[in-house]
């Protein structure tokens, strides 16, 4: 496959308790590493997205590009339940020089290929201009069905600009949408109406974009939730880490001064999980330039280890 490379077997390393007993395991020792690009006919497929191009145009901080790989080392070393073992390492794509485009269509044909074969996919970007290749990688996937977005990000990503930058994402799929003759099926939890103008608001208005500010997210996210998934055959949740608190987290290209707490986010993420409908997930954003003693990592990765777990 194009633009695509395994991952260096340096990255899964961690603690050996085998000795213990025979299940006490470590993701690192469960995943299945693909030394090739051969979609499975069942299982997760953890797809890296070296990528940070679309955040320098988007005027944010560059260092995502790193993020794949790091993540993929936060997640390594915690224990390996219900779930893990499905995780398969399908290795990384990534851009060469400025040519963000290329990269989303080589993404995009992964996703899709995946998908078509039986498997789910969890994605590491990036900065969220992997969302438009993963999204329409889903859509070309299921072409006859219901497919519903839910971003939890404290921004709409929905800019007007001449190219594809890490803001512009959710308004390519809704052109990709109408240029197919389908629903645009949108949802922002965690956004906040002070990162984005009233022209992103309105356009989520034009678009009946379903919102949950930041403010009401306690009181509203539930129940907008619920009727999502009630339209829906399909669900892509795509997690902007700049979604939690910057004191949480970062490690991101534009930290949150509010932001949703982890511990909020994850009965949201639990019930997608569990609803029987989320067919793809990613994180992305996450920057380790800007990290903490490896505290953003292990936080995302912890995201990424609970949706593997509760998704089984």
């Amino acid at each position: 496959m194009k633009l695509w490379r395994p991952v260096a077997e340096t990255v899964w390393q961690g603690r050996d308790d085998s000795a213990e007993a025979s299940n006490a395991k470590r993701i690192f020792q469960t995943i299945q590493q693909q030394a090739q690009f051969i979609p499975l006919p069942s299982g997760i497929a953890l797809i890296g997205f070296e990528c940070d191009e679309g955040v320098k145009r988007n005027q944010g901080r560059p260092g995502a590009v790193q993020a794949p790989d790091m993540l993929r080392k936060a997640l390594a070393n915690m224990a390996s339940h219900q779930g893990h073992d499905r995780l398969a390492d399908m290795g990384s794509v990534y851009v060469e020089g400025e040519e963000l485009e290329a990269a989303q269509q080589a993404l995009s044909d992964a996703v899709t290929a995946c998908q078509q074969s039986g498997m789910r996919t969890l994605v590491f970007g990036g900065g969220h201009e992997t969302a438009w290749a993963h999204g329409r990688g889903i859509l070309d996937a299921f072409p006859d069905e219901r497919v519903a977005v839910i971003n939890l990000d404290a921004h709409l990503d929905l800019r007007r600009a001449d190219r594809a930058t890490s803001g512009t994402p959710f308004r390519q799929l809704a052109n990709y949408c109408e240029a197919g003759g389908r629903e645009f099926r949108y949802a922002c939890f965690g956004v906040s109406r002070a990162a984005n103008t009233q022209a992103l608001w309105d356009e989520a208005e034009r678009l009946n974009v379903t919102l949950v500010e930041d403010l009401h997210f306690r009181r509203d996210a539930l129940s907008a939730l619920e009727k999502v998934l009630a339209q829906a055959d399909r669900i892509y949740l795509t997690i902007d880490l700049d979604v939690l608190p910057a004191s949480e987290m970062p490690a991101v290209s534009a930290p949150a001064a509010l932001g949703i707490p982890a511990l909020d986010l994850l009965p949201i993420i639990e019930h997608i999980c569990r609803s029987g409908k989320l067919q793809a997930a990613d994180l992305v954003e996450f920057n380790p330039q800007y990290d903490r003693d490896g505290q953003g990592a292990k936080l995302a990765a912890r995201l990424a280890w609970q949706i593997a777990h509760w998704w089984a």
